[in-house]
């Protein structure tokens, strides 16, 4: 038991005692003050002047934000859910049109994925298209889309022929120490967004082991630990530096490529779980988008693929683990699922059932699977619903990392529309290249 005399307690309480009583009475001095008096008045009627416009402010942007998702199209919205790819390398032209309302509108999804034959030779040529499909939009009162590409390093790498060098994650994780890793991700985001991109299908955050390194080849960071911290490296740079990342793939694959078979893991739950720990650390660093796997996990959900699959979509990344960002499928025109009875017309709507926000498709075209998804919500109000929820993310997405903005008026309303572009090409290109010159500096130092 404390001994309350020999503590020093009793000095220490009567201390305080005469602390609260000097501070009552210097309070009632300036309480009679009429100086002091006029002064905490005009603070606190300043305090609810701006409680009060904060309040206002919230209310006129949830009042924007409704009436500009009561301004899309229900089959706009549907747009939304799909990231395809697209014609071309120079100058943007929309592939499809539908007609809507009897008038005939784009079809421009939620965003573009760009390949190889998609990169002009040259950083000049591609922030031209990339330009162009944004002013298309912005021009013509569309949503602008965002613009991604897988850029995780090494093989997998579609612009190394324009930035500075990328290693594989594999050798980032054996060669580069931390800091060095955050500054070359750094840079490369700097290039990546100057360029016009502004997500990187990126990074892979499984772990390597023997039941996947044939597939990952080098993909992978490694082990536990070095895919834990080399990943969370990688999201900060990226996000930090205005390029959205999009963690892959949940929850694994194996050695089988999906491009040609269905991977099947048959590790307990327990085993796969443990395997997901990377995942879980990093999805506390809110990446903006998550990519599912096309992998069935036999342990937790015998039949069907994880990116159709409801437990592993909205039940366990979702709900369980509470990640409230965009949630991505696979291609779904690879074999693994359309060898195995997942064709396309069910696999878009199992996607959007399971909680799938966006569908990615490496076809350039999908008026046919929205048909498909806007016949299927005529039927069935709470898969219209589930269509609407993920419209929504998308478009909060969007909002959050400026393709959208909230845009004031004289009168104290707002209005939700395009962000316009914030940079000359000039602009861009200029500091793409100081970006490159220091990617490629810090890149010698790993060698």
């Amino acid at each position: 038991m404390l001994n309350y005399k020999k503590s020093g307690f009793g000095n220490l309480c009567t201390f305080f005692v005469l602390v609260i009583l000097t501070a009552s009475q210097i309070s009632c001095k300036i309480k009679n003050d009429p100086v002091a008096d006029a002064k905490e008045k005009r603070l606190h009627e300043n305090a609810m002047a701006i409680h009060e416009y904060t309040l206002n402010v919230a209310k006129e942007k949830k009042t924007a934000y409704e009436n500009f998702m009561n301004q899309l199209s229900f089959e706009e919205k549907v747009f939304q859910l799909f990231i395809e790819n697209l014609d071309g390398k120079s100058v943007f032209h929309p592939k499809e049109s539908i007609e809507v309302n009897g008038k005939k509108i784009d079809v421009i999804p939620g965003g573009y994925l760009f390949f190889a034959f998609n990169l002009a030779e040259d950083p000049q040529g591609i922030i031209s298209f990339t330009n162009s499909i944004q002013n298309y939009c912005i021009d013509n009162s569309y949503v602008r889309p965002f613009l991604a590409i897988d850029h995780e390093g090494g093989p997998v790498n579609r612009l190394r022929n324009i930035n500075a060098p990328l290693p594989s994650c594999e050798v980032i994780g054996k060669s580069y120490t931390l800091e060095e890793a955050s500054r070359i991700y750094e840079y490369q985001a700097l290039q990546m967004q100057n360029l016009g991109f502004t997500m990187n299908l990126a990074p892979v955050v499984e772990v390597c082991s023997d039941d996947n390194k044939d597939f990952l080849s080098g993909r992978s960071f490694g082990d536990a630990k070095a895919t834990l911290v080399y990943s969370t490296v990688c999201v900060r740079a990226y996000e930090d530096n205005g390029v959205s990342t999009v963690l892959k793939h949940f929850p694994g694959n194996t050695n089988t490529d999906p491009h040609s078979g269905l991977p099947e893991i048959k590790l307990s739950e327990e085993e796969i779980r443990k395997t997901l720990e990377p995942f879980i650390e990093v999805l506390k660093e809110k990446p903006a988008a998550v990519l599912m796997s096309h992998a069935i996990v036999e342990s937790v959900d015998p039949k069907t693929p994880s990116c159709l699959s409801e437990k592993w979509v909205t039940d366990i990344l979702r709900n369980e683990l509470n990640f409230q960002g965009v949630i991505f499928s696979d291609d779904i025109f690879m074999a693994a699922l359309k060898n195995n009875g997942f064709t396309t017309d069910k696999a878009v709507v199992m996607a959007i059932e399971a909680g799938i926000d966006c569908i990615m498709i490496s076809g350039k075209e999908i008026a046919v699977p929205v048909k498909v998804l806007l016949e299927k919500a005529e039927k069935d109000a709470a898969f219209k619903n589930k269509l609407e929820v993920a419209a929504k993310r998308i478009i909060d997405y969007k909002i959050e990392t400026g393709l959208l903005a909230y845009v004031p008026h004289k009168d104290g309303t707002y209005t939700i529309e395009n962000a316009g572009l914030k940079k000359t090409p000039q602009q861009q290109l200029e500091q793409f290249n100081l970006a490159k010159k220091l990617n490629n500096e810090e890149y010698k130092r790993g060698m």
